[in-house]
């Protein structure tokens, strides 16, 4: 019996390791370069497609695709996003780069809901993607 319990602890222990040492990803410095596992997820149509332009006139929870460039960290999960027609904080939680190296260089897309305020808007990111290589 004890050695079952033993053998069961040792391969329970050792199919859990790679899950431990499985990386978070996030956003990185380009001056300091990581590697790190991508993961798959939902790809597809989700929303509507906006500028940061755009989105200042739409509706609060609306649901918005947005492509362009994260250039830096402006707070513990927000960050400062970039299109071609200017720029607004995103928040992305870290469970949300789903082990993606990115950065200010990468063109990104990203899936959430507006969160808009009496003289702020801010994106709460539900998904990040990598566009190209």
């Amino acid at each position: 019996m004890m050695k079952k319990t033993a053998a069961l602890l040792a391969i329970t222990t050792l199919m859990s390791m790679p899950v431990l040492a499985a990386q978070s990803g996030g956003f990185v410095d380009p001056n300091a370069p990581t590697t790190q596992m991508q993961r798959g997820g939902f790809s597809g149509p989700n929303g509507t497609v906006a500028t940061v332009k755009q989105a200042q006139d739409m509706r609060d929870d609306a649901w918005v695709t947005m492509r362009g460039h994260i250039e830096k960290r402006i707070g513990d999960e927000e960050y400062l996003f970039r299109d071609a027609t200017g720029t607004m904080t995103v928040e992305i939680d870290d469970k949300r780069w789903d082990g993606q190296t990115i950065g200010p260089k990468d063109q990104v897309e990203l899936q959430g809901k507006l969160d808009k305020d009496f003289n702020s808007l801010e994106l709460d990111v539900k998904h990040v993607r990598k566009i190209g290589g």
